[in-house]
């Protein structure tokens, strides 16, 4: 007899993936399509929008094959925007989280600091320019005929869900990411939309994220009216894929980039405003934060020096760097900083360090990072860990060390397209309730701190804010053109 399952559909930033999942959490398939993010030198970086939608009906059909499905639910990517024209056409490819030309916009807002931290405490979305609310900003400033044309501004996977089932609608979750929601009303944000100068009309209709639609498009294996999950954002998915789901749990992704968010039950940011808050579902929130440069600064160092990466960690494993001090920042920062354009520095460098310390120093500096967001965050339980990055040893012994807390780790596919599936089965009712996800997902193994090196990360982590404080103005003066 086949295995019931639901797919989960996670459309990410240059692939969707989609994982057959059982009520129980077991994956029995998992399918991927891959797409360009297309980017330029003035900071863009989008997606096709139609060539997503083709994908991700290719992915589901491949990974439907065969499977008793009982429906469809989504992950997305947060933060990507797209214009429609009246009959739901794009007018222009879809903006991701990367498309960075909205900085100079940001740093405008950012300039008046207490209409940043209003529009922050009120929506949970820093002003940075990830953020759909600067993007909608920029445009307005820099093409107004296009805003003209524009009947709808969506996400990405408002447009496929459109695609799929002819509803025009976004869930609480995405739109929690977007600066444009009030999230304690789970209403669009007056103030929001004047400074992006749209109207609520030309948002998708708020939904809850377990909301049931119907597919009404031609997928192959797939009936016409399978239920379809409107889903949720693929971070605050992630914490539901890794089993990070009770209140003060927290969930850390590492990959190329990297993330850690706990789970709270009431929505707000810390009074310094170093983390984003947005929703899960059922009144289940992350707060937490973004780092742009995860194992993208190991893949960097190991093309600089001509050598392979898997080599070049463990050389770096093997060296300590307690000496250097890196600000990582390859692809700017986001998470505590939020501002516009950091750029990386390593300092301490002397004659005698070798390309294993200046590694090390680096992959320190992305633990860094993480502690820091660590630290703006409530809650000390469990931290559930996973991505691709863990694969060397190196990184999950000095994450481990710099949070000074053991590491669940969990399989590399324990996801957002995993969350999402499990959303599927609760909005189907065949789950309890969300929180009961944290006993479907058992961890790998535990990574347990050096008491050593942990001494070593948090002596330096002071230095680290220092840092950075010390070298803003000089790194914002290098970045100008002028």
């Amino acid at each position: 007899m086949r295995a019931r399952v639901v797919l989960g559909v996670d459309l990410g930033t240059t692939a969707t993936k989609v994982v057959a999942t059982t009520v129980d959490g077991r994956q029995v398939a998992i399918a991927e399509r891959g797409y360009p993010l297309r980017t330029g030198a003035d900071g863009c970086a989008t997606q096709d929008p139609d060539l997503v939608a083709a994908q991700a009906v290719a992915a589901v059909a491949d990974c439907a094959r065969g499977l008793d499905v009982a429906a469809i639910s989504f992950s997305a990517a947060m933060h990507t925007l797209l214009p429609l024209d009246a009959a739901h056409r794009p007018l222009t490819e879809a903006l991701s989280w990367a498309d960075h030309r909205a900085a100079g916009t940001a740093r405008a807002l950012r300039a008046d600091p207490e209409l940043a931290r209003s529009l922050h405490r009120a929506t949970g979305t820093p002003v940075h320019p990830m953020s759909p609310l600067v993007k909608l900003a920029w445009f307005a400033e820099h093409e107004p005929g296009l805003c003209r044309r524009a009947a709808y501004w969506v996400g990405v996977k408002d447009y496929v869900l459109h695609h799929l089932t002819g509803h025009l609608v976004t869930d609480h979750s995405c739109a929690s990411g977007t600066g444009l929601l009030d999230i304690r009303r789970l209403a669009w944000y007056p103030e929001s939309l004047r400074l992006a100068g749209i109207s609520a009309t030309q948002l998708p209709e708020l939904r809850p994220p377990n909301e049931i639609c119907r597919l009404d498009a031609d997928i192959d294996g797939l009936p016409r009216g399978l239920p379809v999950v409107i889903g949720a954002g693929d971070g605050p998915l992630a914490n539901l894929g890794t089993g990070a789901v009770r209140p003060g749990t927290a969930a850390l992704s590492l990959g190329t980039s990297g993330a850690l968010r706990v789970i709270t039950e009431q929505p707000g940011v810390d009074p310094d405003g170093r983390v984003f808050c947005y929703a899960l579902a059922e009144g289940l929130w992350v707060r937490g934060g973004a780092i742009s440069n995860g194992g993208v600064v190991a893949a960097w160092a190991a093309q600089a020096f001509g050598v392979d990466v898997a080599d070049l960690l463990t050389e770096a494993a093997a060296v300590r760097a307690d000496d250097l001090l890196a600000l990582p920042y390859l692809l700017g920062e986001r998470a505590p900083w939020w501002e516009p354009d950091p750029r990386g520095a390593i300092l301490g460098l002397r004659r005698e360090h070798g390309r294993a310390q200046l590694t090390r120093a680096l992959v320190d500096g992305v633990a860094q990072q993480l502690a820091l967001v660590a630290d703006a965050v409530p809650g000390s339980g469990e931290i559930r860990a996973t991505g691709g990055a863990f694969r060397a040893p190196v990184w999950g012994q000095v994450v481990a060390a710099a949070l000074n807390r053991p590491l669940a780790m969990t399989a590399e596919a324990a996801g957002s397209g995993l969350g999402a599936a499990l959303l599927g089965w609760r909005a189907l009712g065949d789950l309890p309730t969300l929180t009961a996800a944290a006993d479907l997902i058992t961890p790998t193994h535990t990574v347990t701190p050096d008491p050593d090196l942990a001494r070593s990360m948090a002596r330096r982590r002071p230095l680290v804010e220092r840092a950075h404080t010390a070298l803003r103005d000089l790194m914002a003066d290098l970045t100008d053109p002028g």
